[in-house]
């Protein structure tokens, strides 16, 4: 059974490492561009330590002897309430990640037990993620379907 907790600022270092590791799953130009800009890695680091003390943002991990076995991490938002949200709390899980040496123990399914309990906690009316082609089983398995809505997005 994994053992899930809060994320501390100690964390922080591994957080980036892991978040690094999704990326680099994830694979192609939009998450990996090949500019090979290093900078994001210090602003997550910052603002990572910020959201450590937020109540609209939940980091959980999983310890795993010489650092972090796999992370996740939920926020919430308030939008404007309608007839399809009632309360306009939205939560997003911005990404789940295990360390390839650490995988197939449950972590992963552990953390987003722990996080789908806290949106609960905070009212989210919808929970929203986006799924890799090796973590949607489990998404699906924890009850996620398709999104009605399509999905665009603009750089500027």
């Amino acid at each position: 059974m994994s053992r899930i907790r809060q994320a501390v600022g100690d964390d922080v270092p591994e957080l980036v490492r892991l978040r690094a590791l999704l990326f680099e799953t994830l694979g192609g130009a939009f998450f990996n561009p090949t500019a090979g800009d290093e900078e994001w890695r210090h602003r997550l680091a910052a603002v990572l330590k910020e959201q450590l003390g937020s109540d609209a943002v939940r980091i959980l991990v999983v310890d795993g002897g010489d650092g972090l076995a796999a992370c996740g991490i939920g926020t919430i938002e308030q939008r404007l309430p309608g007839p399809h949200l009632r309360n306009g709390r939205i939560g997003f899980v911005l990404g789940v990640v295990t360390d390839p040496a650490h995988r197939r123990r449950g972590h992963s399914r552990a953390i987003m037990r722990g996080l789908l309990d806290w949106f609960r906690e905070q009212g989210a009316a919808r929970v929203d993620l986006h799924a890799s082609p090796d973590g949607e089983p489990l998404y699906r398995d924890l009850g996620f379907t398709d999104h009605p809505d399509p999905a665009l997005y603009w750089r500027p």
